[in-house]
Parts: C-alpha cells; sequence; structure tokens
C-alpha cells in the first residue's frame, strides 16, 4: 500500500544537493548511491560525497577505497555519469589553509607538527565546517562556460541522531568568527543548507525505531530550519495475505481446516505437523504485515513524499544498486 504523498515531487526536481540520513542499519549509504544513479540517468552528471570515513561507496561499488579525488565511480543510463569523492578531513584542512591564507607549504609543516589532529578536537565543530564547505564548493563550481559541473550532488550523510548537527554546526562558527575568510566560508554553506536547493532525505525501515528516529530527524529539522526531502522506505517486502484477512490472521484466527482444504483443492497435501507450521507462519506474517501498515500510517504524519524500495533477497551489489535506481525512477525521481 503506497502513501497519500508517494513519489518525487517537482520542487524535489529543482533540488541539486541532497544529503541522504537514516538510523544506522537502514541502508542509508545503499540509496545514496542508488538515488545517484537515478539521478544521474540521460546525460547527467552526479557526484556522491561520503563525510564519515568508512569507504562505503568504494564497496558498494567493488572499487579500491576513493582518494581526496572525483572519479568517476559508474555510469548512468542514457549516458549519464556518476563520480564519487571521500573527503578526508586533513586533506581538506590543507586545500583551505591554500585556498583562503595562501599557506600550503606552512600547511604541510602544520601536519608533520600534529596541529591539524590539535585544530580538530580543540574546535570539534571546525571538522564538520571543513566537510561541509568542501561539499558547498562541489556543489557551486561551474565550467568554463559558466554551468555547474554537476547537475546534482547525494552525500552520505551522518546518521539521524547527529545529522541536525552536522548540518547546522556552520551556523554556530559563523557566531563565532567575526571576520576573516573562515566566517565568509561559514555564511556561504550556510545559505546553501538552507536555501531551497538543499534537502535531507530520511531512509527508514517498517520498524518501530526506525520509524521513530525518522519523525523526530523531521521535527529536529524543521526546528533548525532545514529541508526534509523524501522518505526512503527501505527493504518493503509484499504482503503475501488479502488485506481483509490480515487482522484476523494477526489475532490468530486462522481456520486451518478451510487451510487444508484450499490446499488439497491445489494438490497439495500436508502432514499435521506441517499444517500446523504454516498456520503459525500465517500468524506471524501476519503480524509483521499489521505492524508494518502502523509505520506507514505514523510516516503519513511526516506529510513528507514516501517512496518505496524492494527488499533484495540476493543482498546488495552493483546490479542491485541499478535495480534500486530502476525503482526510484519509476517513482519519478529526477533531476
Amino acid at each position: 500500500m503506497t502513501t497519500a504523498h508517494a513519489g518525487w515531487p517537482d520542487e524535489l526536481t529543482r533540488t541539486r544537493l541532497h544529503f541522504v540520513t537514516g538510523k544506522g542499519g537502514t541502508g542509508k549509504t545503499t540509496l545514496a548511491a542508488s538515488l545517484g544513479l537515478a539521478l544521474a540517468r540521460e546525460g547527467k552528471r552526479v557526484l556522491l560525497i561520503e563525510v564519515e570515513g568508512r569507504q562505503g561507496f568504494a564497496q558498494l561499488f567493488d572499487t579500491e577505497p576513493l582518494p581526496y579525488a572525483e572519479q568517476r565511480i559508474a555510469a548512468a543510463p542514457g549516458g549519464g555519469e556518476l563520480r564519487a569523492l571521500h573527503i578526508d578531513v586533513e586533506a581538506a584542512l590543507l586545500e583551505y589553509f591554500e585556498m583562503f591564507y595562501n599557506l600550503g607549504f606552512a600547511g604541510r609543516t602544520l601536519r608533520r607538527m600534529g596541529a591539524i589532529e590539535f585544530a580538530t578536537t580543540l574546535a570539534p565543530g571546525l571538522r564538520d565546517v571543513l566537510l561541509t564547505g568542501k561539499i558547498k564548493e562541489c556543489v557551486r563550481r561551474t565550467d568554463s562556460d559558466g554551468r555547474y559541473v554537476y547537475d546534482a550532488v547525494v552525500v552520505d550523510a551522518p546518521p539521524t541522531g547527529r545529522v541536525v548537527k552536522f548540518l547546522d554546526v556552520t551556523k554556530a562558527l559563523t557566531d563565532l568568527a567575526k571576520t576573516g575568510p573562515i566566517r565568509g566560508q561559514a555564511e556561504g554553506v550556510v545559505r546553501l543548507l538552507h536555501s531551497g536547493e538543499t534537502a535531507v532525505h530520511l531512509v527508514t525501515l517498517l520498524e518501530e525505531m526506525p520509524v521513530r528516529e525518522t519523525l523526530e530527524a523531521v521535527a529536529d529539522l524543521d526546528g533548525a530550519d532545514l529541508r526534509p526531502g523524501a522518505v526512503l522506505v527501505n527493504r518493503v517486502r509484499p504482503p503475501r495475505l488479502p488485506a481483509r484477512s490480515v487482522t484476523a490472521a494477526a489475532d490468530g484466527r486462522v481456520d486451518a481446516s478451510r487451510v487444508r482444504a484450499g490446499l488439497k483443492a491445489a494438490g497439495l497435501e500436508l502432514s499435521n505437523d506441517d499444517l500446523e507450521g504454516l498456520v503459525e507462519e500465517t500468524v506471524e506474517h501476519a503480524i509483521r504485515v499489521a505492524a508494518e501498515q502502523r509505520s506507514r500510517e505514523q510516516l503519513d504524519e511526516a506529510d513528507l513524499p514516501t517512496l518505496e524500495l524492494p527488499d533484495l533477497n540476493q543482498g546488495v551489489d552493483v546490479a542491485a544498486l541499478y535495480e534500486l535506481a530502476d525503482v526510484l525512477t519509476e517513482q519519478g525521481v529526477r533531476t
């Protein structure tokens, strides 16, 4: 069953910076990669960015660990291109020194002295401002004709419990840094992250804890004036019972004699033990379906567009990423 807000609305087609977050274990890295492939269709160029140091994209696409450089990682249908970047905090800080203070040589000296680790420890928010600053540079970069280099940028963001702090730390840093390049950099990042060009998509499962964290994250994003995008419901399994039978079966009201008769009509004879096991599985399935429906109803409270992705029994490999991208495209994802 789909929700009243299913699909990818037109306003998200105008979004250029997509953050993908979710509770750990919901598959946010997988869906970030699949979203990137879907957005890169028909000749578009999309950049995937990783900020947590896990090399998740390299593992998904079965490549060598990504360097601190944008490199082609996959092709998309219709001639599109998907690139990926693993942001190294130390390299980003050296780049920042060279770009804003012309301290390339001094930066390398600072690295040898361990000053970079000291600086990011002393000011924990500095790490996130370096990461978001690099993301902003990728989004805003233009070619010689003045066109954006990337049609969209997709970021595998921190989990829901930390995503608002990650995205809003630059605003706090702006209050601390009153003058100089770091203030200008912070203000530029704040403008981008709080603009209509940015959306934060939330990955969830139809389970109590992920749904609760999703709803809490939506409230936190709203409170920080950051725009929630779509809810991506991952690993959705189709119901095997008619909707009218779910409530009764979930309550344990399954008529074993009718099940036996139906199987016999189909040419199947089960032992009493096998029939009992089948009835137990039916009840368990109905309980899960009923719980998932309650989760859908809770997600409707967020009043956000919702897209559903299937459970892939064979696991996730490169082919599966393209399969999930096709499912997203079928639900309207585009840029």
